[in-house]
């Protein structure tokens, strides 16, 4: 049995494929950016006039606070009321489930050919 050896591919043909994947990469990474859907957003919860004891810090606590340059309760606030959210868009997570699938239903339908093209070199027509 001989060895299979794929055809070449053009150097415009891998030029066009790199940047495809590219665009698709850098698309990925700042769409959802864009759309406001990822990042970590938070809630900050307000508090007046904020003392170490009202925010719950320790002694220890406190003086780690000032080692990284937060002297006053005040500064530190922020960082310290800053909570995760966690509610998420039936919408986009609709939308991830449908271009997923639709991904896996496009690569399906477009390699069908190829794959059958492949089988056909290696081990002869059906």
């Amino acid at each position: 049995m001989e060895r299979y050896t794929p055809p070449p591919q053009s150097k415009l043909g891998q030029i066009f494929d790199v940047l495809v994947l590219l665009v698709l990469t850098v698309g990925a990474l700042y769409v959802p950016l864009w759309l406001g859907l990822a990042g970590s957003a938070q809630v900050h919860q307000t508090v007046d006039a904020p003392t170490w004891e009202s925010l719950n810090q320790n002694a220890a606590m406190v003086e780690q606070w000032g080692k990284l340059g937060f002297a006053d309760a005040e500064a530190a606030a922020p960082l310290i009321t800053a909570r995760f959210d966690y509610s998420f868009s039936i919408f986009a997570l609709v939308a991830v489930i449908i271009t997923v699938v639709g991904y896996y239903a496009m690569m399906l339908k477009l390699s069908e050919k190829e794959y059958r093209d492949v089988i056909a070199e290696k081990f002869g027509k059906e």
